[in-house]
């Protein structure tokens, strides 16, 4: 056995010294010896020499070796290549002589310090050695390989850049209290540290995983550990990526590194099996040279697919991670794959035939936005506690639930709509974050909206999930536009559905069925005509509020194309909110409307409102309501506190601000107790205890906080709950099956309901369009622009109302309105008139400017009700 061993030594060693001077060989070929004036025909240097590919020399060095070939001395002038390879050719044919007879010196075959093809991972420490050694040379090649053979492999990136091992105090007393071993206990502590870097212990970066339940998010669980020394690698890149050759070497590196990436965690469930393989991404991510136009063609779309196979604990982790960045590191990252959909959009043509959706880059880089756009929420401003709790009774089913269940058509998200996984395993909805690190603008991507096809892209969000991938699955990608266009597609179908659904009733029960919700009301009695008739519908059969609206003025010809709806719900917003009838009050210096606590009205009155914003909603038209921006986040499920008092009642905010920044003794000067007085609508005092026994417990520095956030929470919640409650169910009635609360935020939903109230003329004129013999450079055009812009803010409104039912500008702004002037006639007496269903001016051809502006004033002044002229 022991000649056996001997043998294997032997011949190990042998095959060694010839991959040593098969390498030498190679070099010599690819890089030459650095003289010019070699007369080597096998070298690179020589000035007769013929370049070969990588392969061809690989070939060529294995048959110089055969031959035992001569090769060259090192040149002065190339001592960074020499240096990993520093015997001469004479001391080359003797070692691998001696490793043939058996006899070879083991230093003999030892590489020296300057050779690091053995180094399997990097440290920050060795970085700097190596870029040093190669900075005296002025020969990076060397630093090149090593980052080459590291990044372009995993399990090199996993084990490199560790953070160094901590000692336990256990430890550090044992080392203390062993001082004659000193010398050999540094050796163990640097041999552990090596250790540490290669084989770091899983526990901390498995911990920072936690149970996913909804509770795992850095507010509440401190820092996520991660083994990777990430502060060390920003210096490693800040370093070397001033340098243009070592640069390349990343960018090469990543190209080869992502599609052995992606099938590890498509094929080979890595991350289970090792957490820390999450190193990978971190590492790659800091390189802040990702966006720029080398890596966009090949290196960062293969990463970003590499990416998006990360599993969702993965995900999510990543995501907890990143939210501790600063604000510059996120946009940074939002910057990276911002860049990638950018410039992928635009040097693709898209269409209803090229799809962006099948675009496996653009879609990657979405997905990987996701984590980023999670991370800038779980990192921002987060209000996780005040949630409105949902003990609403069910909302009763139609029906025709039953009809559908035997056509083999169940309802679907009868549970309402769908949840975002990644959201569900962080815990955190948009919602829940006041302020994120960075805007939320910043993630929406113009171009891709502009390529997008809505409607393809709807459609694979209801029905062709698993194969097909929809932008609206990361609606914060979306502008307001988009998404307010999915939600349409969404109503519209609802709408069909419910009309088809009633078609097959009337086939199967035998009588006729209305396929619209069909109001008729008198406009002296709306609300009473409206309201009534709402209420009967949600009591009998609440799925018929999600037909579509079809209102009649008695006593008028108007059709309901839009318009009719349109006028309908501007009469009953105004009458709802008229403030003689205590259902609201009115805030003189914010305009702004807020629930009456001492109204007399019923619940189901307030029920009825909810109802009206969401067919509003439902049926896509504005509506001119005012309510501070706590109501929409109550609707999505925030309770307001104390932050939420700004807008909604400013007067009582700086009160209570006051109250906190008080320098003095609270108690002694303000005299105040946790017993709040309010009035009713006849102004008599109401006395509410704060906290049982209010009256008697004084408000001091030290409660004083207490006192603000019962008192906040006592207005915005408790004292309207009855009336919100109400409220809020009557919009879910129409909004409950809606992507509503999945696509939009809070103040996406104010804009939804209320229109813009940036009233862009321009826009509106550069996007009218012209019919009848019209164009944009007709007489009476050019003047009718004149005059309409010379119109105060007031008439702007007036116009809006008149042609096109609203005077709000849609989601978007004027410019998406799309309103069309058309001639209707010669010049004559008649005033000018609009279908608001079409967003149509008739306009008759005046002869002079001054006429024209007489008879448009005229119209949209004293203009109402809907008849034949």
């Amino acid at each position: 056995p022991q000649e056996r061993l001997t043998f294997i030594y032997f011949h190990c060693k042998k095959r060694a010294a010839a991959k040593h001077l098969i390498e030498r060989y190679y070099h010599q070929l690819t890089e030459g010896c650095g003289n010019e004036a070699c007369t080597n025909e096998a070298c690179g240097s020589s000035p007769g020499f013929q370049r070969m590919d990588n392969n061809a020399a690989a070939i060529k060095a294995l048959e110089l070796y055969k031959n035992n070939a001569k090769l060259c001395d090192p040149h002065p002038s190339k001592k960074g290549a020499s240096s990993a390879f520093p015997e001469n050719s004479a001391k080359g044919a003797h070692n691998f002589s001696a490793c043939s007879n058996g006899k070879m010196n083991h230093k003999d075959l030892q590489p020296t310090r300057e050779d690091f093809r053995d180094l399997n991972f990097l440290t920050e420490e060795k970085v700097y050695e190596i870029l040093s050694l190669c900075s005296e040379t002025e020969d990076y090649s060397p630093l090149i390989r090593v980052i080459g053979r590291v990044f372009s492999s995993a399990e090199s990136l996993v084990q490199s850049f560790r953070k160094a091992k901590q000692h336990t105090k256990e430890e550090l007393k044992s080392l203390q209290a062993k001082d004659e071993d000193k010398d050999e206990d540094e050796k163990e502590t640097a041999s552990g540290s090596s250790t540490a870097m290669e084989v770091e212990p899983e526990a901390s970066a498995s911990s920072a995983d936690g149970p996913s339940d909804g509770e795992n998010n850095v507010q509440k669980f401190g820092p996520v550990e991660v083994s990777v020394d990430i502060e060390a690698v920003r210096r490693v890149y800040d370093k070397l990526l001033s340098n243009e050759k070592i640069e390349a070497a990343f960018l090469n590196a990543l190209v080869y590194l992502s599609p052995n990436v992606e099938c590890d965690l498509t094929y080979h469930n890595v991350y289970a099996a090792d957490p820390n393989y999450l190193n990978v991404f971190i590492i790659v991510m800091e390189n802040s040279n990702l966006h720029s136009p080398e890596y966009l063609e090949i290196a960062l779309p293969q990463f970003c697919k590499a990416m998006s196979k990360l599993p969702l604990p993965a995900l999510a982790k990543l995501a907890r991670l990143w939210s501790q960045y600063s604000a510059d590191q996120i946009r940074r990252l939002v910057e990276t794959f911002q860049q990638l959909i950018t410039y992928t959009v635009i040097s693709n043509e898209f269409s209803s035939d090229n799809l962006v959706n099948e675009d496996d880059g653009v879609v990657a880089a979405t997905k990987c936005l996701k984590i980023v756009y999670y991370a800038n929420v779980l990192g921002g401003d987060l209000d996780m506690d005040h949630n409105e709790e949902d003990d609403d009774e069910p909302i009763p089913e139609s029906s025709e639930l039953t009809l559908q269940e035997l056509l083999g058509e169940e309802r679907r998200n009868k549970k309402g709509p769908r949840v975002d996984p990644l959201e569900t395993e962080l815990g955190i909805r948009s919602s829940d974050c006041r302020k994120p690190l960075i805007s939320f603008e910043d993630f929406i991507n113009e171009p891709l909206n502009d390529v997008l096809e809505m409607d393809k892209d709807y459609t694979f969000f209801k029905v062709e999930t698993e194969s097909k991938f929809s932008f609206m699955t990361c609606p914060f990608i979306l502008n307001a536009v988009t998404k307010n266009l999915g939600l349409y597609y969404d109503n519209r179908i609802r709408m069909y559905s419910e009309r088809r659904i009633t078609a097959l009733y009337s086939l199967v029960q035998g009588q006729q069925l209305n396929p619209y919700l069909r109001l008729k009301v008198r406009r002296d009695h709306i609300i009473d005509d409206a309201l009534v008739r709402l209420e009967m519908i949600a009591m009998e059969n609440p799925a018929d509020l999600k037909k579509q609206l079809y209102v009649e003025f008695e006593g008028e010809q108007g059709v309901d194309e839009g318009g009719v709806s349109k006028e309908f719900f501007q009469l009953v917003v105004e009458e709802i909110f008229n403030r003689d009838i205590g259902m609201f009050t009115y805030d003189e210096s914010t305009k702004l409307f807020w629930f009456n606590p001492s109204s007399f009205e019923n619940e189901g009155q307030f029920t009825l409102i909810g109802i009206v914003l969401g067919l509003a909603i439902y049926n896509n038209c504005i509506l001119d309501v005012h309510f501070p921006m706590v109501v929409y986040r109550k609707l999505m499920g925030k309770k307001g506190t104390f932050r939420d008092l700004a807008d909604s009642h400013p007067v009582l905010y700086q009160s209570l601000k006051d109250l906190l920044e008080y320098e003095g003794n609270v108690e002694e000067d303000m005299m105040i107790t946790f017993q709040i007085s309010q009035t009713d609508l006849f102004g008599n005092p109401l006395m509410y205890d704060l906290k049982e026994g209010g009256d008697k417990i004084p408000v001091t520095n030290e409660n004083r906080k207490d006192f603000v956030a019962l008192y906040a929470e006592y207005m915005l919640n408790k004292s309207v709950e009855k009336q919100f409650k109400a409220f809020r169910r009557g919009f879910h009635m129409v909004t409950n099956e809606s992507p509503l609360k999945y696509l939009f935020r809070p103040e996406e939903i104010e804009l939804l309901i209320c229109g813009s109230r940036n009233l862009d003329f321009q826009a509106l004129e550069d996007s009218t369009e012209y019919d009848g013999g019209y164009n944009k450079d007709s007489r009476i055009i050019r003047d009718f622009w004149e005059t309409v812009h010379s119109f105060g803010q007031e008439q702007k409104r007036l116009f809006l109302q008149f042609t096109t039912g609203t005077d709000r500008a849609p989601v978007g702004g004027l410019g998406k309105l799309k309103m069309i002037i058309a001639k209707n006639g010669p010049d004559s007496d008649r005033l000018p008139t609009s279908h608001t269903c079409f967003n149509v001016l008739l306009l008759p051809e005046y002869s002079t400017k001054e006429k024209l502006t007489e008879r448009l004033l005229k119209a949209i002044t004293y203009a109402k009700g809907f008849g034949m002229l």
